[in-house]
C-alpha cells in the first residue's frame, strides 16, 4: 500500500503541471482548482490515468444543486446564484468580501475600508483595511483570495462551497461555449461544457449606490480573485461576451458557487 501512495504521489507531480497548465491553475498540483493540494488531487490524477471519472460528492444537506460539466479540473458549479432558488433568478448581490446584501453599495459603506471623505471632483477618499497588495490604497496585506469567513458562498452555503477563483472562471471561459439565451423569459447566458450538460448565468446586472443596473443585459459576477495589480478592484465576470476585468469591491455583484472537494 505505501508502494501505491508513493506511486501515486510521484504521478500526481510529474502530471499535475501538465493538467495545471491546461486549467491555468496558480497552485502547483492543485489538479481539481480547489486552492488546495489533497488526497482529491491524486485521486483526480488516477482516475484520469484509469480512464475513470471523479467520484461523486455527497448531497448538500441544505439542498443547493450542481452541475458536472466535464472540465479538466472536474470543478462543478452550483446551478443557480446565492440567495436565489432556480437558475433564472438572480439572487442576492454582494460587494467584494462581504457576506449579505445591503440597500446602498459605496465606499463609504464597504466593510473593508475606512471612508473619509468625497474630494471636490465627487471622487471618494478612504483607505481599504483588508485584501490590499499597494500601500497607496490602505493597509498591505497581500492576501489575493477571500477567506473563508469573508467568501459569501461559504458563509451563505456552508462549508461544501466557495466562491469561484478566477482561474475556475477562466477554465469554463476556455473549455466551455456560450449562447445568450432566455430561461422561463430571463435573458441569461447559458454555458455548455465538454460534456453537454449545462450551466445558466441570468444577466442580473449589478448594484450601485442604491441602484440596480444592466439588469436583463449583462451577467455580472464575482470571484474570489483579487485584482493584486489594482487592489481596489477584485476579479468578476462582466458583460455579455464573458470578458472577465477588475470590478470595484464596493460595487453590488451576484455570486455563484462552486463546490469544495471532499476528501
Amino acid at each position: 500500500m505505501k508502494i501505491l501512495t508513493n506511486f501515486a504521489a510521484l504521478v500526481l507531480l510529474m502530471l499535475a503541471g501538465s493538467l495545471a497548465g491546461q486549467a491555468q491553475t496558480r497552485l502547483y498540483g492543485d489538479v481539481n482548482s480547489d486552492s488546495e493540494v489533497t488526497l482529491a488531487d491524486v485521486n483526480a490524477v488516477i482516475n484520469v490515468i484509469l480512464g475513470g471519472s471523479a467520484p461523486t460528492p455527497p448531497p448538500d444537506p441544505n439542498g443547493h444543486d450542481y452541475v458536472d460539466l466535464g472540465l479538466p479540473s472536474g470543478t462543478l458549479w452550483a446551478t443557480c446564484n446565492v440567495g436565489a432558488s432556480s437558475p433564472e433568478e438572480y439572487g442576492s448581490y454582494f460587494a467584494w468580501g462581504e457576506t449579505s446584501p445591503k440597500s446602498n453599495y459605496q465606499w463609504k459603506t464597504y466593510k473593508w475600508c475606512i471612508f473619509y471623505k468625497e474630494d471636490e471632483d465627487g471622487y471618494a477618499e478612504y483607505d481599504l483595511t483588508k485584501y490590499c497588495a499597494n500601500s497607496y490604497y490602505g493597509i498591505v496585506d497581500f492576501k489575493a483570495e477571500l477567506e473563508p469567513e469573508d467568501d459569501a458562498a461559504y458563509v451563505n452555503w456552508g462549508p461544501l462551497w466557495r466562491m469561484p477563483s478566477k482561474v475556475q472562471f477562466r477554465e469554463i471561459e476556455f473549455y466551455c461555449t456560450w449562447t445568450w439565451t432566455q430561461k422561463n423569459g430571463v435573458n441569461g447566458l447559458m454555458v455548455t461544457g465538454p460534456n453537454g450538460n449545462t450551466l445558466f448565468f441570468p444577466a442580473a446586472g449589478f448594484r450601485r449606490g442604491s441602484s440596480l443596473e444592466d439588469a436583463g443585459e449583462y451577467v455580472h459576477s464575482w470571484s474570489r480573485t483579487l485584482n493584486t495589480h489594482h487592489t481596489i478592484s477584485a476579479w468578476a465576470v462582466e458583460n455579455s461576451d464573458w470578458e472577465d476585468s477588475g470590478a470595484d469591491r464596493e460595487e453590488g455583484y451576484t455570486v455563484r458557487a462552486v463546490r469544495v472537494s471532499q476528501n
